[in-house]
């Protein structure tokens, strides 16, 4: 059981694995919010941050992988629904303060279910490829933090975890 009662919607009643139906949804706008980080030593970020990575421009590979990685959700998330996605960015801000490249993916579709996990895999996989990246410097290079911040739409209204 989940939190107030309510049971797992991606188990049957005899607490199987299943797809949720959502056929008999209408279809609305929806967009969900994630971020996380790869936090590395501060020598690595400096080589992100004047293109001195041997494998090429770090923050620009990452974005399009990113993207790549949420149009590919339904393939890497066994119960996920396949969506059309109306948009998907992947924003990579270098914060020298914490020695990290923070990463905001955004997710948009017009859909029956909701783009959280395609925001959350396109976060998830830009912050794999700046680790696949740099990882040959720094092998000490940690990827934190990975989470929703918000959604919108659905019937279950807006979340808003972060502003």
């Amino acid at each position: 059981m989940s939190e107030g009662g309510s049971r797992l919607t991606h188990l049957d009643e005899q607490g199987r694995a299943r797809m949720v139906d959502v056929g008999w949804k209408e279809e609305t706008q929806r967009e969900a919010v994630a971020r996380g980080s790869v936090v590395m030593k501060k020598q690595t970020l400096e080589l992100i941050k004047m293109g001195g990575v041997e494998k090429g421009d770090v923050l620009s590979v990452a974005r399009v992988a990113g993207i790549m990685g949420a149009k590919r959700t339904s393939d890497l998330i066994p119960l996920c629904h396949p969506l059309p996605l109306d948009q998907v960015t992947v924003e990579l801000e270098l914060d020298e303060a914490r020695s990290a490249v923070n990463i905001t993916a955004t997710a948009r579709t017009t859909a029956k279910t909701g783009v959280e996990m395609e925001a959350l895999t396109a976060v998830a996989v830009a912050a794999l490829t700046v680790y696949d990246m740099c990882k040959a410097v720094d092998r000490g290079i940690r990827i934190e933090g990975v989470r929703l911040v918000k959604k919108t739409g659905g019937k279950s209204g807006d979340i808003i975890l972060e502003g």
